[in-house]
């Protein structure tokens, strides 16, 4: 029997990134910029809460930026589950370049956009965090909400935060993060064990999660249990089907 059949994950981490936020066409350095979602972010956030609202979930955790916090308060809406903002999941801190336009970085920073390129991984901007800081606060916290946790967890964090922790449960170098791709709204699925944790979807949008729910009812894939938690919606449960779609060779990480 493979170790993937013995292994049991008592606890599923639901991490999301928050809504839309974009309020021009113009490519921005976003850090801890206090940025609200917009019309489609919002929006993005409703689609979600609809399509989770059968999922029971334990505890709800997010960051203290409003843009994190309004995706999970919207999600949160009707439930028994309190929403935890966190500032260890803030998104990474860009310093000066924090809300400049990427050109005006690159034409006024001489060489430092170039340096930050060469080194994603400890290059910090004028004030600011490198991409390793953001490991160094983010893991702990994530494996401490594991260890501490069972059932159903959503996890509201950003693209550079979500990122980090993809890596770290795929077991990949943080030089390789611009390789894992995390749109607006989008939702990472990890099965989490008491000594292992596995990355199963990833960057799944409310689209993708009605296709997987499809396969799922048309036995097409291996049912995922979702029913994992004590945070039972008020209304019939009648119409669940669990979440499955597992990803072809698993990655797992060991708990330190």
């Amino acid at each position: 029997m493979s170790e993937n059949q013995t292994t049991t994950y008592p606890t599923t981490v639901y991490l999301m990134r928050h809504g839309d936020i974009r309020q021009d066409n113009v490519k921005r350095y976003i850090g801890q910029a206090d940025i609200a979602l917009n019309a489609l972010g919002r929006a993005q956030a409703m689609s979600w809460r609809q399509e989770l609202a059968e999922m029971p979930l334990r505890r709800i955790y997010c960051s203290d930026l409003s843009r994190s916090h309004e995706t999970a308060c919207i999600i949160a809406e009707g439930r028994k589950a309190a929403v935890q903002p966190l500032s260890k999941l803030r998104e990474i801190n860009l310093g000066a370049w924090d809300g400049q336009a990427i050109d005006d970085v690159r034409s006024h920073y001489m060489g430092e956009y170039e340096k930050r390129g060469a080194d994603m991984v400890y290059y910090r901007p004028p004030a600011g965090e490198c991409f390793a800081d953001v490991a160094a606060r983010v893991i702990p916290l994530f494996e401490e909400i594991v260890r501490n946790s069972s059932g159903n967890l959503l996890i509201v964090g950003h693209a550079g935060v979500n990122k980090v922790i993809l890596c770290h449960i795929l077991g990949m170098p943080l030089e390789n993060l611009f390789r894992l791709r995390q749109d607006y709204g989008c939702l990472n699925v990890i099965d989490c064990g008491r000594e292992k944790m596995r990355l199963r979807e990833m960057n799944l949008d409310c689209l993708a999660v009605r296709r997987v729910i499809a396969e799922a009812a048309a036995g097409k894939q291996e049912h995922f249990p979702t029913l994992n938690g004590d945070d039972t919606p008020s209304h019939s449960q009648s119409s669940l089907v669990d979440i499955s779609h597992e990803m072809t060779n698993n990655k797992e990480v060991r708990l330190t």
